[in-house]
């Protein structure tokens, strides 16, 4: 399950790469008010702004949801560690003496 979100995750991001990428910028919209290239629009004479628009709104909820959707399913997954649950001291030397009670008065 995990994988098929992961690998559903990465083709949102990439849709979504592409169709910002195919998006105009604000600077485009002087030549378009002059008549250049508009005849050669694909989406039509409008431009494809609100379908483009349309289209990254959807996919970049599905990349949230998939976001979210992992990031879920990562936290209740047990972490793996390298270091042991149940680490036990040993002091080197065992010869050492017991810590000295400071609150006792030296005579």
């Amino acid at each position: 399950m995990e994988t098929t979100i992961t690998v559903l995750h990465v083709l949102c991001t990439l849709f979504l790469i592409l169709v910002i990428l195919l998006q105009t910028g604000k600077g485009a919209a002087m030549g378009s008010g002059l008549g250049a290239g508009s005849s050669q629009t694909m989406f039509g004479s409008s431009g494809a702004g609100n379908f483009l628009t349309k289209v990254t709104t959807a996919i970049a909820t599905l990349f949230m949801i998939t976001s979210l959707t992992l990031g879920v399913m990562s936290s209740n997954d047990k972490s793996n560690s390298i270091m042991p649950d149940n680490v036990v001291t040993t002091p080197a030397n065992s010869s050492e003496p017991s810590p000295v009670d400071v609150n006792k008065k030296s005579e």
